[in-house]
């Protein structure tokens, strides 16, 4: 029975984690948005995965990122701010 708990628990935490992928903003500039499901886990790593999702978009193209802006959520991560990142960028030539 606690390993069912264990499960349905981690399904609703989960679920919350909010991952847009890449969005296109016009203008050749493009958005990836990155939210963690609590307020537990560090805004570094978070960062990191946005900005490596935009650099992975961009090799795609055979292009590099160039970042444009970032906008992260600021603490205290409690009720539902949790750590959330925002990177703009756009893809350049090499």
């Amino acid at each position: 029975m606690n390993k069912i708990l264990t499960i349905i628990s981690f399904l609703i935490i989960s679920s919350c984690a909010y991952n847009s992928g890449v969005v296109a903003l016009g203008n050749d500039n493009f958005l990836v948005t990155k939210q963690a499901a609590t307020g537990f886990t560090g805004m570094g790593n978070l960062k990191a995965k946005a900005i490596g999702e935009a650099n992975n978009f961009c090799a795609t193209k055979k292009k590099v990122v160039n970042i444009i802006s970032t906008k992260d959520a600021e603490p205290p991560y409690i009720l539902a701010n949790y750590p959330r990142t925002e990177i703009t960028f756009s893809c350049e030539d090499n």
